[in-house]
């Protein structure tokens, strides 16, 4: 089996610890990965806070540099990391190379672009002797926790502007798919200053919490459950750090009957919750409100649409749908199955899981496109987040009624309006208490733009700007 490290002051450490790394469409171990546990997290924030002076007086463009040679990697090393993310947390290969790592290089340049916007303040005339000046400085120690449903793109979200901000880093990837942002960091390990960047796997209640809780940590910014958050919170509150958190979600995705239903019945399954990831990702439209008029021909057309999915290996190409990524999900995410039936929500279609889904995967944890119809939003499996191909539709007859059921929820992280009334767009995507409202499109999450929640899906976002705290300074002549 491979083997990967840890990379701590610009060293690949050997794990004192290790556990193994599971190919979710065969349920075989094929990696182990590090297991840390307290003193590789102090190794790590020591190497980091050492680092953090000469990397944030580094002028702004020669940290830029620095950022573009990942940029540069990720080009090259595109199907090596792809492939494996791919066999790590079984997301299609179609996504992890075609989308996700072309998407990454992007990012770290456009990151390494906006490294001047860390460093800009204002000035105000306060008087005709008196002036008001702002300046923007890096926090110092950053954590960034990131997901195991698109690990390379999570962590580049993070480290790229937190770096860019002057930050230094410590990277806690997820303990069921790290593979790929280890051997990144192995690729990364002569671009940065030792202790700039620092990657170090275990689980979270290990070396996740002695993380969150180290006094020289400054920042931490997570995206992962609202479970997590709410653990993150309760374990670093005596320190009072400012933390970003995007969290959980139970996205509403709405068609009305002047929509156009070909890019809606797109945009609420494939696009949406029956996704090259299976569903398992947090902005899931997972809620699909249709408007009665059109109540039975929008379940016929999502029906035949799941019906053209390809379950399978998620390395061929010609795989549009993978596994669930962990056999601890996969019993998850069939126990809602199992409560669904209980709490009377009547199946559309799909509901099957394990070998009988993928005959020739039998090991693997395979859940099928599953819709279930009800008209009660109060049900759990429409509170919940199921984080599988799991959907509930629910009917609604006015403008009114598709809100309060839309609001009606726990997270507010997305949502989607299918219309072609302008005014109706507009409205809902100022009503919406979500912290992304797509119109006519779902799941486009460009570079550049806010990316947050509000309610229990968590509050702040990643960008260069929040990787810094201002400071005033008063200067009288």
């Amino acid at each position: 089996m491979s083997d990967y490290r840890h990379l701590i002051g610009g060293e690949l450490v050997a794990a004192s610890r290790t556990m193994e790394s599971v190919d979710p469409s065969t349920g075989e171990a094929w990696a182990r990965v590090p297991s840390g546990g307290p003193a590789e997290a102090e190794a790590a924030v020591a190497a980091a806070a050492a680092a953090f002076p000469a990397w944030a007086a580094l002028p702004a463009l020669a940290r830029a540099h620095h950022l573009r040679k990942v940029s540069e990697i990720l080009g090259r090393h595109a199907e090596e990391l792809a492939r494996l993310e791919t066999r790590d947390n079984g997301r299609i290969l179609r996504d992890t190379l075609r989308r996700d790592l072309p998407g990454m290089a992007f990012l770290w340049q456009l990151a390494a672009g906006q490294c001047l916007d860390a460093v800009t303040g204002d000035t105000v005339i306060l008087g005709p002797d008196t002036l008001g000046l702002t300046r923007r400085e890096p926090y110092g120690v950053v954590v960034c926790i990131i997901p195991w449903n698109s690990p390379i793109s999570t962590f580049s979200a993070k480290a790229a502007y937190a770096l860019a901000a002057g930050n230094t880093v410590v990277v806690k990837p997820a303990e069921q798919a790290s593979a790929s942002v280890l051997r990144l960091g192995e690729l990364l390990a002569e671009v940065f200053p030792p202790g700039v960047l620092n990657i170090v796997g275990g689980l979270g209640e290990e070396v996740g919490d002695a993380l969150v809780r180290h006094r020289d940590v400054a920042k931490i910014s997570l995206t992962g459950s609202t479970e997590t958050g709410r653990a993150i919170t309760r374990a670093s509150a005596d320190a009072l750090k400012p933390m970003t958190f995007e969290l959980g979600g139970k996205s509403p995705n709405i068609v009305f009957p002047d929509a156009d239903l070909d890019a809606a019945t797109q945009g609420v399954t494939v696009n949406s919750i029956y996704t090259g990831n299976a569903g398992q990702v947090c902005v899931a439209g997972s809620r699909i409100l249709i408007h009665r008029s059109i109540w039975d021909e929008m379940l016929g057309r999502i029906r035949d649409a799941c019906a053209g999915l390809v379950l399978g290996d998620p390395q061929d190409l010609r795989t549009t749908m993978g596994p669930i990524v962990s056999a601890g999900q996969f019993e998850r995410v069939t126990s809602y199955l199992e409560l669904a039936a209980k709490e009377g929500a009547r199946l559309v279609f799909g509901g099957r899981s394990g070998a009988e889904v993928v005959p020739e995967l039998p090991g693997g944890y395979w859940v099928e496109p599953t819709l279930y119809a009800t008209e009660d939003n109060g049900l759990r499996v429409c509170q919940e987040e199921i984080f599988g191909p799991v959907a509930v539709a629910l009917p609604f007859d006015s403008d009114e009624e598709a809100l309060a059921i839309a609001d009606d929820s726990p997270y507010g992280l997305a949502a989607g309006v299918w219309t072609r009334d302008l005014g109706r767009a507009h409205r809902f995507v100022r009503d919406l208490r979500s912290g992304t409202v797509w119109v006519n499109t779902y799941r486009q999450m460009p570079p550049g733009l806010p990316f947050g929640g509000v309610k229990d899906s968590g509050y702040g976002h990643d960008s260069v700007l929040e990787f810094t705290r201002e400071k005033a300074a008063i200067i009288q002549i």
